[in-house]
């Protein structure tokens, strides 16, 4: 089957955005981002934008799923699942190659997997159905709607539970259905650095950001509105400096916290991905850095895979 998508994954601090950005210069493609956080405007140096690779000798590369919401509006993976495959359709329509590119795991499982997430807005008169209903009888619907739970706590908690029983009842309406998804057929590359070469990378590069302004970006983003409770529920870099500028934590614990927490975030997103391995996602891991490797795993992939 011919690939019409590559994805190019990997940890915090990885390099994985320069090396898609080559490949997408030369292979005239264009990248979608699969970033939580880089959705969001005036969050730049936090989230690693890293807006100057996408100029690469004199071209400027486009991406997708960048700055497209302010810091104070929702976003999700039902919302990037849409997007993406709206981007998707309009790349491919266009016989432009798409380049997935990222390390939220949820958003490349939810696309590699044809994870569905329903739209599932609160249904007042199921609620309502739902309520005179024992606890045992909300779990029997639960689990005929979906006998392979994974998340067992679902079942001990009454308006998780309603909830779940929502989202399921979305789930199975046809107009939702994944196979009115386009068909993604992708060749998947993961950048990979030994441990201890990774962390000194995220070192450098936490250094490199604060003195590039980011302790100043978030106190910006504070002035112009967003609140503090906002800025902590970004995580790690927003967390800290927020708590810090709060005089909650000194410069110093701020720094060597916030360096220990994206070492361990990296490390939970290495486990996502292997995890998408298990669940047969084939990943093909390339040395960090190496774009020679990188650009020839991804044309033999093309080649191979080609009618």
């Amino acid at each position: 089957m011919k690939k019409n998508l590559i994805v190019i994954l990997g940890p915090t601090a990885s390099g994985k955005t320069s090396l898609a950005v080559r490949l997408a210069a030369e292979l005239g493609g264009e990248i979608i981002s699969a970033d939580s956080r880089q959705v969001y405007r005036g969050m730049d140096i936090g989230t690693g934008k890293d807006l100057s690779d996408f100029h690469l000798e004199g071209r400027v590369i486009d991406c997708h799923l960048i700055d497209i919401l302010d810091p104070d509006q929702e976003f999700n993976v039902f919302e990037f699942q849409k997007r993406f495959y709206e981007i998707f359709s309009t790349l491919r329509k266009k016989q432009v190659l798409p380049l997935l590119v990222g390390g939220t795991g949820l958003y490349l499982e939810s696309v590699l997997t044809r994870y569905f997430m329903p739209n599932a807005e609160p249904d007042a008169r199921l609620r309502e159905e739902l309520a005179g209903l024992a606890m045992e009888e909300l779990q029997d619907i639960l689990l005929s709607m979906k006998p392979q739970l994974h998340n067992q706590t679902d079942l001990q908690d009454r308006e998780r539970l309603i909830r779940k029983i929502e989202i399921e009842k979305a789930r199975q309406n046809p107009s939702n259905h994944p196979d009115r998804f386009p068909q993604i057929h992708a060749a998947v590359f993961g950048v990979f650095w030994e441990r201890a070469e990774l962390k000194k990378r995220i070192s450098a590069r936490l250094l490199q950001r604060l003195e590039e302004g980011m302790i100043e970006e978030v106190s910006r983003l504070h002035d112009e509105g967003v609140s503090w409770g906002r800025l902590e529920s970004f995580g790690l870099e927003y967390r800290f400096i927020a708590r810090c500028l709060q005089k909650k934590i000194t410069r110093e614990e701020m720094a060597a916290g916030l360096e220990t927490a994206i070492g361990q975030f990296a490390k939970r997103q290495m486990t996502w991905f292997r995890r998408m391995e298990k669940k047969g996602v084939s990943i093909e891991w390339i040395p960090g850095g190496d774009y020679s490797a990188l650009r020839g795993r991804v044309l033999d992939a093309l080649q191979r895979y080609s009618p």
